[in-house]
């Protein structure tokens, strides 16, 4: 009886490893974003997001080297329209983070994909879905009175941050032929590109300070190459449909860090906001007629 227990414990510990490097992944993305907000003080959110990216590709090149493979015209153009999403989705989302809080930013960066879910909709119950979605959104824009600590830009530059992610995901597809990695090393080499003339402007040589490259490098392996390292494990050992339920759950852990990390406390409203965002993304993959998840961005979701 003891010896079966023993042996039970290893598979266990198997099943139950994938979820627990989702669940990583995504404390570890929220962690990381909450951190980054502290550098706005001296870099501002688009020196920060140069920082994230730069710094993130530096980590994806050197361990991916995708020079060693020969590009193809068609590859490199798909990987600019790939990479310059994923830089203007950064950078706005970053921007966003600057006037509102982190849980909300999330949840409203979430409609890009999600609508791009939902787009395919052919039964009835996946547009009950849209419409809690709206609902959601509608909680959060102003346009029923005052809402608490809710910047109307700060709400706008999300909303265009989850119009990049749609977009991210996409062109991602469009080169999905091509290793991910390399791909992603790539992506990012082109978002850091895209960024930079915006953060170099914004932060000039304050982005030398040593003591700020060492908090933005923090930034980017905490946020990109170390939650990106998690979610790939955790995508060899969940079901695509469980996949895409849980990280439908990534606006409530950003919620919570932004409690827990930067005292950014929600009034009700917004948490019925988050809620019915969820609930979307977790009903269109639960209903949705082939299994898949919801297309998720392994860099940031970003986050």
């Amino acid at each position: 009886m003891t010896s079966a227990r023993l042996s039970a414990r290893p598979d266990t510990f198997g099943a139950l490893a994938p979820y627990a490097a989702l669940l990583g992944s995504m404390v570890s993305v929220t962690v990381g974003t909450s951190y980054a907000k502290h550098l706005f003080a001296e870099v501002g959110a688009e020196g920060t997001a140069f920082y994230r990216a730069g710094f993130s590709a530096l980590l994806l090149m050197a361990l991916w080297r995708p020079w060693r493979r020969t590009w193809t015209r068609r590859e490199l153009a798909d990987m600019a329209l790939y990479g310059g999403s994923l830089g203007a989705m950064n950078l706005l989302f970053y921007e966003a983070l600057a006037t509102i809080p982190l849980g909300l930013a999330i949840a409203i960066e979430f409609m890009g994909p999600l609508g791009v879910a939902l787009i395919h909709s052919r039964r009835i119950a996946h547009f009950a879905w849209i419409a809690l979605a709206v609902v959601g959104l509608a909680l959060l824009l102003p346009i029923a009175g005052p809402v608490h600590a809710l910047n109307p830009v700060g709400v706008m530059l999300a909303l265009l941050a989850g119009v990049f992610w749609a977009l991210y995901i996409v062109f991602g597809q469009r080169g999905g032929h091509v290793h991910p990695g390399q791909a992603v090393a790539v992506g990012m080499t082109t978002a850091a590109l895209v960024i930079a003339p915006v953060g170099i402007v914004t932060a000039g040589l304050h982005l030398l300070t040593p003591r700020l490259m060492i908090q933005g490098l923090v930034v980017a392996v905490v946020s990109s190459a170390l939650p990106f390292s998690l979610e790939r494990v955790a995508l060899k050992g969940i079901p695509r449909r469980t996949f895409g339920v849980l990280v439908a759950a990534e606006p409530a852990v950003g919620a919570l860090a932004g409690l827990v990390l930067l005292g950014e406390a929600l009034t009700t409203r917004q948490g019925l906001a988050i809620a019915c965002v969820i609930g979307a993304g977790v009903g269109s993959v639960l209903w949705s007629g082939e299994g898949h998840a919801l297309p998720d961005d392994p860099i940031l979701s970003d986050d």
